[in-house]
């Protein structure tokens, strides 16, 4: 059984907290709500690894802890805090998949974080490495309009 507390609004941004689980989809749909559909694929990819990480190596997948998402849109950009209660990690300044001689069972850990940066234009972390800020601008431009021949 999933837990999703109900969004929250508090000024701009609004709450999303469940139990650590990885059964994901309820608040992926939830979170991808107002965000436009040609973004869709990447920033579910994306979110999809903050929880994960959130749920599984942060609150090693205990159900008495929770991960809490908020989120906002202001000024052409979409932005996510994903925090969870484990104790942290250390991020390595570089990127796994830059390290060619890993062997495989260890550039298999820290592929998401690469992820992240690659589908986010910022990516930042607190000093406790409990919590991650995504954030994705987009601007929609409108269409130029058909040329006609008088």
């Amino acid at each position: 059984m999933i837990s999703i507390t109900l969004p929250v609004n508090v000024s701009n941004w609004k709450t999303v907290s469940f139990a650590s689980t990885l059964y994901l989809c309820p608040v992926l749909d939830l979170l991808l709500e107002k965000i436009p559909k040609e973004l869709h694929p990447e920033i579910r990819l994306g979110l999809q690894e903050a929880l994960v990480n959130a749920a599984k190596h942060g609150n090693k997948l205990d159900p008495s802890k929770r991960v809490i998402v908020k989120f906002s849109y202001c000024r052409g950009e979409y932005s996510w805090l994903v925090c969870d209660q484990g104790d942290g990690f250390i991020r390595d300044c570089c990127c796994p998949l830059e390290k060619l001689d890993l062997p495989p069972e260890e550039a298999e850990n820290g592929r998401g974080l690469c992820l992240l940066h690659q589908i986010f234009d910022r990516v930042l972390w607190n000093n406790q490495g409990t919590q991650v800020k995504l954030c994705k601008q987009f601007h929609k431009f409108p269409k130029p309009s058909s040329l006609t021949s008088p």
